[in-house]
């Protein structure tokens, strides 16, 4: 951890800052138009690996795969021999970057926070996970909320500016949560809910009042299109707002819940008001209940072998993720840590151990399932032709705990290089401001 207003945080943010100078002092100009990527181990994390692999990339797309690709001539070539190339690493569960900022823990609905106005595009907690080979983050805001803020998705080109970092026209998403942290939180208050029977009628009442307030601005609408002279323009209400998006339909909804009775609770609800969860974050007893969650289509997010941190993770097994990926559940891993990030190809190389997961289906639950839980699978999450260059080039096979990132390409520039002096930070320059630490920001500091 690194310890805030100390004189080793100066320390260290002072060797960050003569570090990161000197990587950058030969910093990169505009990546090359064509790069091509040959006789690797290509995990596509869609269609299989491929031995002695090709993959050529034309402005930050890939424009082919396969044993060999028909690239220009003038193409740069990188020898991969030996090497491993994967998608690049996406979480769908972080709070980097998001410093103390992650929880509005004044009141137990707060759907109109955006997140992005708590992002640091300078926080180090990006950069380790640029060096774990991670390219996206589904930012989220933290579990203190029956119904929390909207997400903020990212690419992880740490080096440039905080818009630039932006995943473009990726969907939203907001952040819900039941179970024991909203009831601590407010219960600790003796406020409204302090048990889950309450948690779940702050989410009931949120939703009647989101229908009336819908309601109020049809009615409106309706007169506008008759010209009817007595409309009157309805208040605008930030929270009802994003709350009608909820049921329009315009906002994913991503849910911190552990416990399997919660999870048919929380489908109960949104069937009852017509919205569609996205996936259950956390997800711990999912086991239990796969076989009811599968048909709905909603995904999960989950660790591989946390267990006994509190109440709700006493029934928690190893076993959760693929025996839900076998019982038909969408799986991917996340990591809810600033430290955690940094490994999740060793967390996807656990699958293959509990559970008996393929090596594909072990890389698909940190590439393109999480990719579809944000859902930005068309453009990135797995090898293939017409999709974002976002690439990681491995020493040794990534699902093994001995691998590291070498290179981490992004929309087919590169954005981390271990090889280079310093961090391996072509577009880094400057001191980066100090993490908030290595445990689990989802449920510290509710």
């Amino acid at each position: 951890m690194i310890p805030r207003n100390s004189t080793f945080q100066v320390a260290f943010l002072g060797l960050l800052a003569g570090a990161v100078f000197s990587s950058t002092a030969n910093a990169q100009s505009a990546p090359p138009t064509d790069i091509v990527f040959k006789n690797a181990t290509v995990m596509t994390a869609s269609h299989g690996a491929i031995e002695h692999g090709s993959v050529w990339v034309h402005a930050g797309k890939i424009a082919a795969v396969g044993t060999t690709v028909d690239a220009p001539a003038s193409a740069t070539v990188m020898d991969a021999s030996g090497k491993w190339l994967t998608p690049g690493i996406i979480d769908p569960h972080s709070h980097s970057a998001l410093d103390n900022d992650v929880n509005e823990a004044t009141s137990p609905v707060t759907p109109s926070m955006m997140m992005i106005d708590a992002f640091d595009n300078r926080d180090s907690a990006l950069y380790f996970a640029l060096a774990g080979g991670v390219t996206t983050e589904l930012l989220l805001h933290g579990s203190a909320n029956m119904i929390g803020g909207q997400a903020v998705v990212i690419k992880n080109k740490f080096g440039l500016s905080r818009d630039a970092m932006l995943f473009p026209n990726a969907p939203r998403s907001i952040k819900f949560a039941s179970g024991e942290n909203p009831k601590r939180v407010y219960g600790s208050r003796n406020q409204l809910p302090s048990t889950r029977m309450g948690n779940f009628e702050v989410m009931r009442q949120s939703f009647e009042d989101a229908k009336a307030y819908m309601a109020g601005w049809d009615a409106y609408n309706a007169k506008v299109e008759k010209k009817d002279a007595t409309a009157v323009v309805p208040k605008k209400d930030l929270k009802l707002e994003a709350l009608a998006d909820v049921l329009r339909g315009k906002l994913y909804v991503q849910i911190h819940c552990y416990r399997a009775d919660e999870f048919l609770t929380e489908e109960a609800i949104a069937k009852e008001y017509g919205y569609k969860i996205r996936a259950f974050h956390h997800a711990l007893e999912m086991y239990k209940v796969a076989g009811q969650i599968a048909p709905t289509g909603t995904a999960i997010a989950t660790f591989t072998d946390w267990w006994g941190f509190k109440d709700e993770a006493w029934d928690a097994i190893p076993w959760n993720a693929v025996m839900s990926m076998r019982k038909g559940v969408r799986v991917a891993l996340k990591s809810d840590s600033n430290d955690h990030i940094r490994r999740l190809n060793q967390e996807a190389g656990k699958m293959v151990h509990y559970g008996g997961a393929t090596e594909d289906e072990a890389i698909r639950m940190v590439t393109l399932n999480p990719a579809w839980i944000i859902g930005v699978d068309d453009r990135t999450g797995s090898i293939d032709v017409g999709k974002d260059a976002d690439l990681v080039i491995w020493n040794m096979d990534p699902l093994s705990t001995y691998a590291h990132a070498e290179k981490v390409y992004i929309d087919g520039d590169l954005f981390f290089d271990r090889s280079m002096l310093g961090f391996g930070t072509p577009h880094f320059s400057g001191a980066m401001h100090g993490g908030d630490g290595f445990g689990s920001d989802d449920e510290d500091g509710d």
